[in-house]
Protein backbone atom coordinates (compact mmCIF):
# COMPACT_ATOMS: atom_id res chain seq x y z
CA UNK A 1 0.00 0.00 0.00
CA UNK A 2 1.26 3.28 -1.13
CA UNK A 3 1.23 5.68 1.77
CA UNK A 4 -0.46 8.66 0.73
CA UNK A 5 -2.50 8.04 -2.12
CA UNK A 6 -5.88 5.47 -2.54
CA UNK A 7 -5.19 2.36 -0.37
CA UNK A 8 -4.41 -1.15 -0.81
CA UNK A 9 -8.13 -1.60 -0.78
CA UNK A 10 -9.24 -0.28 -4.65
CA UNK A 11 -10.79 -2.33 -6.79
CA UNK A 12 -7.73 -1.61 -9.25
CA UNK A 13 -5.71 -3.30 -6.89
CA UNK A 14 -7.97 -6.20 -6.07
CA UNK A 15 -8.54 -6.97 -9.41
CA UNK A 16 -4.59 -7.05 -10.19
CA UNK A 17 -3.87 -9.06 -7.01
CA UNK A 18 -4.92 -11.92 -5.24
CA UNK A 19 -4.01 -14.57 -7.77
CA UNK A 20 -3.00 -13.43 -11.28
CA UNK A 21 -0.60 -9.68 -10.65
CA UNK A 22 1.80 -8.96 -12.36
CA UNK A 23 3.23 -5.84 -10.49
CA UNK A 24 7.03 -3.62 -11.40
CA UNK A 25 9.07 -5.79 -8.85
CA UNK A 26 10.12 -3.88 -5.83
CA UNK A 27 13.73 -4.35 -4.77
CA UNK A 28 14.36 -6.11 -1.77
CA UNK A 29 17.06 -4.39 0.77
CA UNK A 30 20.78 -5.67 0.86
CA UNK A 31 21.28 -7.69 4.14
CA UNK A 32 22.21 -11.08 5.54
CA UNK A 33 21.83 -13.96 3.59
CA UNK A 34 19.14 -16.65 4.37
CA UNK A 35 22.04 -18.49 5.81
CA UNK A 36 23.27 -15.48 8.07
CA UNK A 37 19.90 -14.95 8.77
CA UNK A 38 19.10 -17.79 10.23
CA UNK A 39 21.87 -18.52 12.34
CA UNK A 40 21.17 -14.99 14.05
CA UNK A 41 17.50 -16.04 14.34
CA UNK A 42 18.47 -19.03 16.15
CA UNK A 43 20.92 -17.14 18.28
CA UNK A 44 18.26 -14.72 19.44
CA UNK A 45 15.48 -18.35 19.35
CA UNK A 46 12.04 -15.64 19.87
CA UNK A 47 10.05 -13.43 17.89
CA UNK A 48 7.07 -12.42 19.61
CA UNK A 49 4.25 -11.71 17.59
CA UNK A 50 0.92 -9.66 17.86
CA UNK A 51 -1.66 -9.84 15.48
CA UNK A 52 -5.44 -9.45 15.15
CA UNK A 53 -5.44 -13.07 13.26
CA UNK A 54 -8.30 -15.47 14.18
CA UNK A 55 -6.35 -17.21 17.13
CA UNK A 56 -6.51 -20.71 15.55
CA UNK A 57 -5.02 -19.37 12.37
CA UNK A 58 -2.30 -17.92 13.76
CA UNK A 59 -1.19 -20.92 15.96
CA UNK A 60 -1.05 -23.27 12.76
CA UNK A 61 1.15 -20.67 11.31
CA UNK A 62 3.61 -20.15 14.27
CA UNK A 63 3.57 -24.09 14.45
CA UNK A 64 4.18 -24.45 10.65
CA UNK A 65 6.98 -22.13 11.07
CA UNK A 66 8.38 -24.01 13.75
CA UNK A 67 8.32 -26.76 12.47
CA UNK A 68 10.57 -25.19 9.72
CA UNK A 69 12.78 -23.43 12.03
CA UNK A 70 12.63 -25.35 15.79
CA UNK A 71 14.92 -23.30 16.75
CA UNK A 72 12.73 -20.22 16.78
CA UNK A 73 10.01 -19.72 19.02
CA UNK A 74 6.84 -17.56 18.09
CA UNK A 75 5.37 -15.72 21.66
CA UNK A 76 2.11 -15.26 19.96
CA UNK A 77 0.04 -12.32 21.69
CA UNK A 78 -3.48 -12.62 19.54
CA UNK A 79 -5.93 -9.61 20.21
CA UNK A 80 -8.54 -7.29 18.32
CA UNK A 81 -7.12 -4.69 15.91
CA UNK A 82 -7.75 -1.82 18.19
CA UNK A 83 -6.38 -3.43 21.06
CA UNK A 84 -3.32 -4.23 19.34
CA UNK A 85 -3.04 -0.59 18.36
CA UNK A 86 -3.47 0.21 22.26
CA UNK A 87 -1.15 -1.90 23.36
CA UNK A 88 1.97 -1.37 21.32
CA UNK A 89 0.85 2.69 21.51
CA UNK A 90 0.88 2.03 25.40
CA UNK A 91 4.31 -0.03 25.15
CA UNK A 92 6.47 2.42 23.54
CA UNK A 93 4.84 5.36 25.63
CA UNK A 94 6.73 3.22 28.69
CA UNK A 95 9.69 2.88 26.60
CA UNK A 96 8.83 -0.61 26.82
CA UNK A 97 9.31 -2.44 23.43
CA UNK A 98 8.07 -5.64 23.48
CA UNK A 99 6.77 -6.82 19.84
CA UNK A 100 9.47 -7.84 17.60
CA UNK A 101 6.32 -8.13 14.42
CA UNK A 102 2.94 -6.68 14.60
CA UNK A 103 0.04 -7.69 12.20
CA UNK A 104 -3.30 -5.97 11.88
CA UNK A 105 -6.76 -5.59 9.98
CA UNK A 106 -6.53 -1.72 11.18
CA UNK A 107 -4.09 -0.49 7.78
CA UNK A 108 -4.72 3.14 9.27
CA UNK A 109 -2.22 1.71 12.27
CA UNK A 110 0.52 1.12 9.68
CA UNK A 111 0.57 4.44 8.30
CA UNK A 112 0.59 6.09 11.51
CA UNK A 113 3.26 3.68 12.58
CA UNK A 114 5.37 4.44 10.40
CA UNK A 115 5.26 8.27 10.54
CA UNK A 116 6.31 7.81 13.87
CA UNK A 117 9.26 6.02 12.46
CA UNK A 118 8.18 2.66 14.38
CA UNK A 119 8.49 0.51 11.17
CA UNK A 120 11.85 -1.21 10.48
CA UNK A 121 12.27 -1.27 6.62
CA UNK A 122 11.78 -4.93 4.90
CA UNK A 123 10.78 -5.95 2.16
CA UNK A 124 10.34 -10.30 2.44
CA UNK A 125 11.65 -11.65 -1.07
CA UNK A 126 8.01 -12.73 -1.42
CA UNK A 127 6.70 -9.28 -1.36
CA UNK A 128 9.74 -8.29 -3.37
CA UNK A 129 9.02 -10.66 -6.04
CA UNK A 130 4.81 -10.70 -6.40
CA UNK A 131 2.75 -8.18 -4.53
CA UNK A 132 0.90 -5.57 -6.49
CA UNK A 133 2.49 -2.24 -6.20
CA UNK A 134 -0.88 -1.05 -4.41
CA UNK A 135 -0.33 -3.78 -1.39
CA UNK A 136 2.97 -2.67 -0.27
CA UNK A 137 4.33 0.80 1.35
CA UNK A 138 6.19 2.55 -1.11
CA UNK A 139 9.17 2.87 1.05
CA UNK A 140 9.15 -1.59 2.26
CA UNK A 141 7.82 -0.66 5.85
CA UNK A 142 4.53 -2.79 5.95
CA UNK A 143 2.56 -4.79 3.14
CA UNK A 144 -0.64 -6.55 3.38
CA UNK A 145 -0.10 -10.27 4.35
CA UNK A 146 -3.97 -10.99 4.00
CA UNK A 147 -7.20 -9.68 2.25
CA UNK A 148 -10.43 -10.10 4.27
CA UNK A 149 -14.05 -9.66 3.27
CA UNK A 150 -16.53 -8.44 5.64
CA UNK A 151 -20.03 -10.02 4.61
CA UNK A 152 -23.03 -10.82 5.57
CA UNK A 153 -23.94 -14.52 6.64
CA UNK A 154 -27.38 -16.41 7.79
CA UNK A 155 -28.07 -19.71 9.76
CA UNK A 156 -29.33 -21.95 6.70
CA UNK A 157 -31.37 -24.10 9.44
CA UNK A 158 -33.41 -20.51 10.35
CA UNK A 159 -33.44 -19.30 7.19
CA UNK A 160 -34.08 -20.48 3.78
CA UNK A 161 -32.26 -19.31 0.48
CA UNK A 162 -34.83 -17.56 -0.74
CA UNK A 163 -35.88 -15.81 2.19
CA UNK A 164 -32.21 -15.28 2.86
CA UNK A 165 -30.97 -11.16 3.19
CA UNK A 166 -29.33 -10.31 -0.08
CA UNK A 167 -28.25 -6.79 0.47
CA UNK A 168 -27.80 -4.03 3.34
CA UNK A 169 -31.27 -2.51 2.88
CA UNK A 170 -32.88 -6.03 3.41
CA UNK A 171 -31.65 -6.21 7.03
CA UNK A 172 -33.74 -3.20 7.78
CA UNK A 173 -36.60 -5.61 7.11
CA UNK A 174 -39.01 -5.98 10.54
CA UNK A 175 -38.42 -10.03 10.44
CA UNK A 176 -34.99 -9.75 11.37
CA UNK A 177 -35.54 -7.99 14.66
CA UNK A 178 -33.56 -9.29 17.59
CA UNK A 179 -32.26 -11.68 15.32
CA UNK A 180 -28.89 -10.58 14.06
CA UNK A 181 -25.45 -9.97 15.43
CA UNK A 182 -23.02 -7.53 14.52
CA UNK A 183 -18.98 -6.96 15.58
CA UNK A 184 -18.01 -3.50 16.97
CA UNK A 185 -15.65 -0.66 15.24
CA UNK A 186 -13.73 -0.20 18.76
CA UNK A 187 -12.72 -3.58 19.11
CA UNK A 188 -11.83 -4.86 15.57
CA UNK A 189 -9.99 -3.36 12.68
CA UNK A 190 -11.93 -5.34 10.38
CA UNK A 191 -15.30 -4.02 11.51
CA UNK A 192 -13.89 -0.04 12.24
CA UNK A 193 -12.71 -0.46 8.39
CA UNK A 194 -16.06 -1.62 7.43
CA UNK A 195 -18.41 0.72 9.24
CA UNK A 196 -16.14 3.40 7.64
CA UNK A 197 -17.02 1.86 4.33
CA UNK A 198 -20.60 1.36 4.61
CA UNK A 199 -21.14 4.28 6.29
CA UNK A 200 -19.64 6.42 3.46
CA UNK A 201 -21.71 4.04 0.68
CA UNK A 202 -25.04 4.36 2.71
CA UNK A 203 -24.86 7.17 5.15
CA UNK A 204 -24.99 7.04 8.81
CA UNK A 205 -28.83 7.29 8.43
CA UNK A 206 -28.32 3.55 7.87
CA UNK A 207 -27.13 2.52 11.22
CA UNK A 208 -29.26 4.71 12.74
CA UNK A 209 -32.42 2.32 11.38
CA UNK A 210 -29.89 -0.95 11.77
CA UNK A 211 -30.20 0.13 15.48
CA UNK A 212 -33.56 -0.21 15.72
CA UNK A 213 -33.25 -3.77 14.52
CA UNK A 214 -31.85 -4.35 18.43
CA UNK A 215 -28.77 -5.88 17.49
CA UNK A 216 -26.54 -7.99 19.49
CA UNK A 217 -23.59 -6.56 19.41
CA UNK A 218 -20.07 -8.49 20.04
CA UNK A 219 -16.44 -7.79 20.02
CA UNK A 220 -14.38 -9.18 17.37
CA UNK A 221 -15.16 -9.68 12.92
CA UNK A 222 -14.39 -13.37 14.33
CA UNK A 223 -17.54 -13.30 16.84
CA UNK A 224 -20.66 -13.02 14.38
CA UNK A 225 -19.83 -16.17 12.02
CA UNK A 226 -19.61 -18.58 15.36
CA UNK A 227 -22.92 -16.64 17.03
CA UNK A 228 -24.91 -17.50 13.97
CA UNK A 229 -23.48 -21.06 13.30
CA UNK A 230 -24.02 -22.09 17.17
CA UNK A 231 -28.01 -21.53 16.13
CA UNK A 232 -28.02 -18.03 18.80
CA UNK A 233 -28.55 -15.76 15.75
CA UNK A 234 -30.08 -16.00 12.16
CA UNK A 235 -27.82 -13.27 10.56
CA UNK A 236 -24.86 -11.79 10.78
CA UNK A 237 -24.21 -7.83 9.89
CA UNK A 238 -21.03 -8.08 9.46
CA UNK A 239 -17.87 -10.46 10.09
CA UNK A 240 -15.00 -11.81 8.76
CA UNK A 241 -15.65 -14.19 5.90
CA UNK A 242 -12.75 -16.44 6.13
CA UNK A 243 -14.17 -17.41 9.45
CA UNK A 244 -17.64 -18.20 7.78
CA UNK A 245 -15.79 -20.62 4.99
CA UNK A 246 -13.64 -22.40 8.02
CA UNK A 247 -17.33 -22.62 9.85
CA UNK A 248 -19.31 -23.86 6.93
CA UNK A 249 -16.74 -26.34 5.70
CA UNK A 250 -16.58 -27.90 8.72
CA UNK A 251 -20.31 -28.71 8.52
CA UNK A 252 -21.99 -25.32 10.60
CA UNK A 253 -25.44 -24.28 9.38
CA UNK A 254 -23.70 -20.83 7.88
CA UNK A 255 -23.75 -19.46 4.19
CA UNK A 256 -22.09 -16.64 3.29
CA UNK A 257 -24.15 -13.43 1.00
CA UNK A 258 -21.87 -10.62 -0.36
CA UNK A 259 -24.38 -7.24 -0.24
CA UNK A 260 -25.58 -5.90 -3.71
CA UNK A 261 -24.47 -2.27 -2.29
CA UNK A 262 -20.52 -3.75 -1.96
CA UNK A 263 -18.73 -5.78 0.45
CA UNK A 264 -16.11 -4.02 2.36
CA UNK A 265 -12.81 -5.71 1.70
CA UNK A 266 -10.14 -5.00 4.55
CA UNK A 267 -6.56 -5.73 3.78
CA UNK A 268 -4.49 -7.05 7.23
CA UNK A 269 -0.67 -5.57 7.02
CA UNK A 270 2.17 -7.05 8.87
CA UNK A 271 5.59 -5.44 9.71
CA UNK A 272 8.64 -5.79 11.74
CA UNK A 273 9.26 -3.22 14.44
CA UNK A 274 11.88 -0.86 14.23
CA UNK A 275 13.01 -1.36 17.92
CA UNK A 276 12.48 -4.61 18.00
CA UNK A 277 13.99 -6.88 20.28
CA UNK A 278 14.74 -9.60 18.28
CA UNK A 279 15.23 -8.55 14.68
CA UNK A 280 16.16 -11.42 12.65
CA UNK A 281 13.97 -13.53 14.47
CA UNK A 282 11.11 -10.89 13.36
CA UNK A 283 12.82 -11.22 9.67
CA UNK A 284 12.79 -15.04 9.44
CA UNK A 285 9.47 -15.42 10.61
CA UNK A 286 7.78 -12.33 8.34
CA UNK A 287 9.48 -13.97 5.23
CA UNK A 288 8.25 -16.96 5.77
CA UNK A 289 4.85 -16.27 6.71
CA UNK A 290 4.51 -13.57 3.54
CA UNK A 291 5.81 -17.40 1.44
CA UNK A 292 3.71 -19.53 -0.91
CA UNK A 293 3.39 -22.34 2.07
CA UNK A 294 2.53 -19.83 4.50
CA UNK A 295 0.05 -18.30 2.38
CA UNK A 296 -1.43 -21.40 0.86
CA UNK A 297 -1.93 -22.50 4.55
CA UNK A 298 -3.53 -19.45 5.62
CA UNK A 299 -5.81 -19.86 2.45
CA UNK A 300 -7.12 -23.56 3.20
CA UNK A 301 -7.31 -23.61 6.98
CA UNK A 302 -8.36 -20.44 7.84
CA UNK A 303 -10.40 -18.93 4.36
CA UNK A 304 -8.00 -16.03 3.83
CA UNK A 305 -7.32 -14.36 1.03
CA UNK A 306 -3.87 -14.07 -0.25
CA UNK A 307 -2.25 -11.84 -2.63
CA UNK A 308 0.67 -14.71 -3.47
CA UNK A 309 0.04 -15.45 -7.07
CA UNK A 310 0.29 -18.93 -6.51
CA UNK A 311 -1.78 -19.54 -4.02
CA UNK A 312 -5.11 -21.68 -4.82
CA UNK A 313 -8.68 -20.98 -3.84
CA UNK A 314 -11.01 -24.12 -2.81
CA UNK A 315 -13.44 -24.92 -5.12
CA UNK A 316 -16.54 -23.32 -5.05
CA UNK A 317 -15.23 -20.30 -3.62
CA UNK A 318 -15.95 -16.89 -5.32
CA UNK A 319 -13.13 -15.18 -6.89
CA UNK A 320 -12.60 -11.46 -6.05
CA UNK A 321 -13.50 -9.88 -9.57
CA UNK A 322 -16.95 -11.50 -9.11
CA UNK A 323 -17.83 -9.48 -6.09
CA UNK A 324 -18.85 -6.09 -5.95
CA UNK A 325 -16.58 -4.23 -3.42
CA UNK A 326 -16.51 -1.30 -1.13
CA UNK A 327 -12.95 0.03 -1.07
CA UNK A 328 -11.73 2.05 2.15
CA UNK A 329 -8.68 4.54 2.25
CA UNK A 330 -6.62 4.03 4.85
CA UNK A 331 -4.90 8.03 4.94
CA UNK A 332 -8.91 8.47 5.39
CA UNK A 333 -9.95 6.42 7.52
CA UNK A 334 -6.75 7.64 10.17
CA UNK A 335 -8.62 11.21 10.31
CA UNK A 336 -12.25 9.61 10.52
CA UNK A 337 -11.45 6.26 12.82
CA UNK A 338 -12.04 8.28 16.16
CA UNK A 339 -15.37 9.53 15.02
CA UNK A 340 -16.44 6.44 13.36
CA UNK A 341 -16.54 5.04 16.93
CA UNK A 342 -17.88 7.53 18.30
CA UNK A 343 -20.67 7.50 16.44
CA UNK A 344 -21.54 4.23 16.71
CA UNK A 345 -21.07 3.80 20.41
CA UNK A 346 -23.75 6.93 19.81
CA UNK A 347 -26.03 5.22 17.92
CA UNK A 348 -26.29 1.67 19.13
CA UNK A 349 -25.61 2.30 22.68
CA UNK A 350 -22.49 0.10 23.36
Amino acid sequence: MKTGKRGALGRRAVLAGLGSAVAAPVAAQSGPSPAELLAAASKEGTAVWHTSLDLPVAQKMAGLFSARFPQVRIQLERSGAERVLQRITQEYASGIKVADVVESSDAAMFVDFKQRGWLARHVPPDVAAHWPADERDIDGTYAAVRAQLSVIAYNTKQVKPEDAPTSFADLLHPRWRMRMVKAHPGYSGTILTSTFATAKALGWTYFEALAKQRVLQVQSATDPPKKVAQNERSIMVDGSESVVFTLKEAGNPIEVVYPAEGTPLIAGQMAVMQAAPHPAAARLFIDFVFGAECQQLMSDQGGIRSFHPTVKLPEGRRKLPDIKLLPTDPAALIKAAEEVKRRYTEIFGV
